[in-house]
């Protein structure tokens, strides 16, 4: 006993005295069976009036036997205790094994638990063995409402009594000591224990290695274990389990080998245990090695540890093993099942899952909830969100109820399909069924409102939920914050300190996003300090919020500035910081900067990223480079619907209609399914061509054959194909049929048209609508002037600009820019001139002497001004375009090509004067203008001059 010396620091006056410290007066020791007796006695009823006078008499009877039809007559706690104090009486004692059972549950049942507490703890020591387990006692006593102190309060009578109990009561009260954080009555049992000089036993053992480990530290725990003389099995479980409790994991695993090599046993539960710690760790070697201990001892069909070997080689990405484990099984349950298909589906193996799902119906085998939320949580996270659905009506096929579980995962298949009608249906499943008081499925409802711009019904939800999270707090800011609904997200803010919930990081995040998001640069920054007052420190996803939001909206030279800021601060970019860089670069077409930021992504190692890889794409294709842009697509490994887009996009905008068909065909054929965004991007590629037969096929096959309804979007690209090639008749009655209301984009469109074919009465008529959709858009007026224009109709050019007088219109101004060695030159039709102007006009004029030699004509259709010829070539030769160009001939000798940008699209005669200034000076141009892009190589365009 000498080696429990170490433990008496933690109360040594308890050692003064072997019992237990309390006011009580310990003088008289009662003999156990008076003590017992008495309390039984104490609890008799001796009103012989009452309705238990039957149940008396018949315990006085010579001839009683306690049966289990008089224990059935007991119907009050009187009775109870007439039972308990009669039996007590009698020399012919029962079998107390039954009728302590009884008593026990009678006096559960009507409330006394203090009385349930004292037979156990009596019988206990009386009998010299528990009649129930700790723990089936422990729950049968919560169960019925007691609180578990109660035990404690008797025990401690009892001690002071001079009642001396065995270790397995001691062992019990250990536990419960455990169970109830009593850090001190656990030490003064164990102290007494050492002061009587008691035996410890494995009962005493195990239970103080418990008790230490839950209320002292496991270090505490550890050491009892080190001095103990003789290291039994279950005490190896023991301090195994407890290190396990503790999150100790490292040193469960090794206090696992160590058993291992002293030649201990251990138990089943143990090792499934610490099987899961091998998933929580991520431990697959180790994982290995215990199934090799599994094999060794000869356990390999224990179905508790089977289950885990399959959990464990599933949630570390080893499939294969997982199966072989369960085809090797002689016998398999139901957690069997769940466990291969939960490896399954989580993995996204929706394929494998689904079979095996089919494999456990054709057993025999009913699949429960747990089964059906695997696949459904399977597909939900893996983006197989109809199926989702699918599995959710065979779900209610079999009558399965739905639970919390379930309603988290269809909510996040709604979310991202947009499908709010059934969200409500979800909804109101979710009320008829209580599941509402579910925080994670009331949160999961908020998300889905606000992630549909049902902040009213968002409000609805959070103001009903009984509990809310932070995550709940969160999502509520994020939307208000989104729509620029800044006044109530920080009204939100304030209730919500108000009610003692303290903002995270991510609550902070939203503001920041939301305010930049909306062009408030300012705000945004300001929320970045404010997270500082408020004791935290922002961190590089506040950053990129403030630096995505300003990209998103618009705000380019912001974005830069604020990464410069962060740089500053010390806090280094992530992945999604380089990927809104990188979109900054693509909305300017800085493509020096953009390869700055792509170098900057290799030496981070950011370029595996599918995100960074997406954003390069972009960037390359948007700033004219889109073999580079190619090249990055064919490096990403495993490439999302996302980057397939962005690639077929990227084709489109040049004009490449067959590469666009290519990529689409290619695409299908490794088993990425499009959406609506891939339709738009096949229709550009089809407009941008001329492929008008492609289109219509395209076009009709969205809804045919992958389910997609067309947008708005999808009607504006066929009638801007149709219109292009001429067949605006064709384009009038699309319009006219057409499910949705045509809108801006529509009407624009056949404008645009209009003004390639000079067709006036149309024109008129999408002018028309377009003036009353957007009053203020001017680039609607100046194409109606050119339209006039052309057909030598100067009064209308002259009610056009009139009107745009009236209306307060003005016209956008029209620049282009072009960057040499790291600088950009801005060339406007209005303001201040070039600072070489002078020098480029010269060699202007010198370049279009050229060009004429070769064919050149200019075309002064393309001015709607009414001056005389020479005026119009003098307007003409000042587009910004032409400018931009031949700055870029004059300072870049090298074959660099020239990247000219311009904010409107390009006029007829700009478009063609490119073509020849590409094949006197024999260099390649490449213009990006407001719609697309236009690459000139030796006097042709990709567009082919269908643009």
């Amino acid at each position: 006993m000498d080696k429990m010396a170490p433990f008496h620091h933690l109360n040594p006056h308890i050692l003064q005295n072997p019992t237990l410290n309390h006011n009580h007066n310990h003088n008289h020791k009662p003999h156990k069976s008076q003590s017992f007796t008495s309390l039984a006695l104490a609890h008799s009823v001796t009103d012989t009036t009452s309705p238990e006078t039957p149940i008396l008499a018949s315990l006085h009877s010579s001839s009683w036997k306690v049966s289990s039809s008089m224990i059935s007559e007991i119907t009050s706690l009187n009775s109870v205790k007439a039972v308990h104090a009669q039996i007590i009486k009698l020399s012919n004692k029962p079998s107390w094994d039954t009728i302590g059972k009884s008593l026990i549950t009678y006096y559960l049942e009507f409330g006394d638990f203090k009385s349930a507490a004292m037979v156990i703890l009596f019988l206990g020591f009386s009998r010299n063995h528990l009649i129930w387990d700790w723990n089936s006692f422990l729950q049968e006593f919560t169960r019925f409402g007691g609180d578990t102190h109660d035990i404690l309060v008797v025990f401690r009578d009892f001690h002071c009594g001079g009642v001396v109990f065995d270790s397995k009561v001691l062992a019990l009260v250990l536990r419960i000591c455990a169970r109830l954080m009593d850090l001190w009555l656990g030490v003064e049992i164990h102290a007494c224990l050492i002061k009587r000089g008691f035996v410890l036993d494995l009962y005493l053992n195990s239970a103080l290695i418990n008790f230490y480990g839950s209320c002292w530290g496991i270090e505490s725990a550890n050491q009892l274990f080190d001095e103990m003389p003789d290291t039994e099995d279950p005490l190896w479980n023991e301090v195994i389990m407890a290190n396990l409790r503790n999150k100790r994991w490292m040193e469960a695993l090794e206090l696992f080998q160590d058993m291992n090599m002293s030649g201990g046993k251990v138990y089943s539960g143990t090792i499934v245990k610490v099987l899961q710690t091998c998933v929580k760790m991520g431990a697959l070697n180790e994982g290995k090695q215990i199934h090799g201990f599994v094999l060794r001892c000869g356990l390999e069909f224990n179905l508790s540890i089977c289950n885990s070997l399959i959990s464990m080689y599933s949630k570390n990405d080893r499939l294969e093993l997982a199966r072989i484990v369960f085809e090797s099984m002689r016998d398999r349950n139901l957690s069997s099942w769940n466990s291969i298909i939960s490896g399954y589906a989580g993995l996204g193996c929706l394929n494998d899952a689904r079979n095996v799902f089919h494999e456990m119906e054709v057993s025999g085998v009913r699949p429960d909830i747990v089964t059906w939320n695997c696949l459904l949580s399977g597909h939900s996270l893996h983006g197989s969100y109809k199926e989702v659905l699918n599995i959710l009506q065979r779900m209610q096929g079999v009558g399965l109820r739905l639970n919390s579980g379930s309603i988290t995962s269809v909510i996040k298949a709604v979310i991202k399909l947009g499908f709010i009608n059934m969200g409500k249906e979800i909804h109101g499943y979710v009320i008829r069924n209580v599941l509402d008081n579910d925080v994670y499925v009331g949160t999961s409802l908020l998300d889905m409102y606000v992630k549909n711009n049902c902040l009213i019904n968002a409000r609805v939800v959070f103001n009903n939920m009984k509990k809310r999270n932070i995550f709940a707090w969160n999502s509520l800011i994020s939307g208000y914050s989104y729509k620029g609904l800044f006044e109530d997200a920080e009204k939100l803010l304030s209730q919500m300190k108000k009610e003692g919930i303290k903002p995270d990081l991510v609550t902070w995040n939203c503001l920041v996003s939301g305010y930049s998001m909306w062009g408030c640069s300012k705000e945004a920054l300001a929320v970045i300090h404010r997270i500082r007052s408020f004791g935290l420190t922002p961190n590089v996803v506040s950053w990129t919020a403030l630096i995505s939001g300003c990209s998103q909206n618009g705000s380019y030279r912001d974005s830069f500035e604020f990464f410069i800021q962060m740089l500053e601060e010390g806090i280094k970019p992530n992945s999604a910081t380089i990927s809104s860089l990188l979109r900054t670069c693509a909305g300017l077409s800085l493509l020096q900067k953009g390869e700055e930021i792509h170098c900057l992504s290799i030496k981070d190692g950011f370029t595996e990223d599918i995100y960074v890889g997406t954003a390069l794409i972009d960037m390359y294709g948007k700033s004219g480079k889109l073999k580079y842009a190619h090249k990055v697509f064919r490096k990403i490994q495993n490439k999302t619907l996302a980057s397939w887009n962005c690639m077929i996009m990227g084709f489109a905008i040049y004009g490449f209609g067959r590469e666009v068909i290519a990529l689409f065909d290619e695409m299908c054929g490794v088993g990425v399914q499009p959406d609506s965004i891939t339709f738009t991007a096949i229709l550009s590629g089809c407009k941008n061509a001329g492929l008008v037969d492609e289109g219509w096929k395209y076009f009709d096959g969205m809804s045919m054959y992958y389910n997609i309804i067309p947008t708005i979007e999808h009607y504006s690209c066929m009638v801007d194909l149709l219109g292009r090639a001429g067949y605006l008749d064709e384009a009038w009655d699309f319009i006219r049929n057409m499910p949705l209301k045509p809108d801006a984009t529509i009407w624009g469109a056949l404008l645009g048209s209009c003004k390639i074919h000079n067709n006036i009465e149309y024109a008129e008529f999408a002018a028309k609508k377009l003036f009353e959709l957007e009053p203020h858009n001017s680039a609607n007026y100046v194409l109606m002037m050119n339209l006039y224009a052309i057909s030598n109709r100067w009064e209308d050019v002259e009610r056009v600009k009139d009107l745009m007088g009236v209306l307060g219109v003005k016209n956008l101004r029209v620049w282009s820019w072009i960057q040499i060695d790291c600088k950009i030159h801005f060339f406007s039709a209005e303001g201040k001139p070039h600072p070489d102007a002078g020098e480029i006009y010269f060699e202007l004029y010198n370049l279009v002497s050229e060009m004429k030699k070769v064919g050149y004509v200019l075309d002064v259709s393309c001015v709607y001004q009414n001056i005389d010829e020479v005026e119009k070539d003098k307007v003409l030769l000042s587009h910004t375009e032409k400018l931009a160009i031949t700055y870029g001939l004059m300072k870049m000798k090298s074959s660099t090509p020239i990247r000219v940008i311009k904010n409107t699209r390009m006029c007829t005669d700009c478009h063609t004067a490119a073509r020849y200034m590409s094949l006197v000076r024999n260099h390649e141009i490449i213009i990006k203008d407001g719609i697309r892009f236009h690459h000139f190589r030796v006097g042709k365009c990709s567009c082919n001059d269908c643009w």
